[in-house]
């Protein structure tokens, strides 16, 4: 079982590095403890960010907070963000208080052992996705500085006026 859910991790991961666009389908959790499938993501034919992070990344959390922070803004656009903790067994207890206080709006999803993070062929966070409204990654970057929230804000603009990235 396991040589199987390495070669599928794998194969995903190669997908995505040569040219596949399409999201992976892999299990995980929603702060309720009830399985997300990550080929669910979807917001109805409008932009989706996908952010991976970690409670013990400072960056990752600056990034979030500072599209929070505009979210009115961000919430006309009709983007979805789905904000994925990559905390594992040591650190994942702290993700709801954290996410609670800082009260983000968006969904936020657990990946605690990191499978959809290899799927997506993660490998620093923060790392960003953007996808456009079929649901294909058309941006992505990792790491963050003050800024690339907006670049991230145009491109999402773009997408809704129907330009190609």
């Amino acid at each position: 079982m396991r040589i199987l859910t390495l070669f599928l991790s794998l194969t995903i991961i190669t997908t995505l590095s040569f040219g596949q666009s399409e999201v992976p389908r892999v299990d995980i959790r929603n702060f309720d403890f009830e399985t997300f499938n990550t080929g669910d993501i979807a917001n109805e034919g409008k932009p989706i960010i996908i952010s991976f992070w970690a409670t013990w990344c400072a960056p990752c959390k600056r990034e979030l907070n500072n599209i929070a922070d505009e979210w009115e803004y961000w919430e006309e656009t009709g983007v979805k963000v789905y904000a994925v903790s990559i905390d594992d067994s040591r650190t994942v207890s702290t993700v709801q208080s954290y996410v609670n206080g800082q009260e983000w709006p968006y969904e936020v999803l657990i990946d605690e052992n990191s499978e959809f993070r290899r799927a997506m062929n993660v490998n620093n966070i923060p790392h960003t996705f953007l996808l456009d409204g079929t649901g294909k990654v058309v941006y992505q970057h990792n790491g963050y500085s003050p800024g690339d929230e907006e670049e991230i804000f145009e491109l999402i603009e773009k997408l809704n006026r129907g330009e190609s990235l």
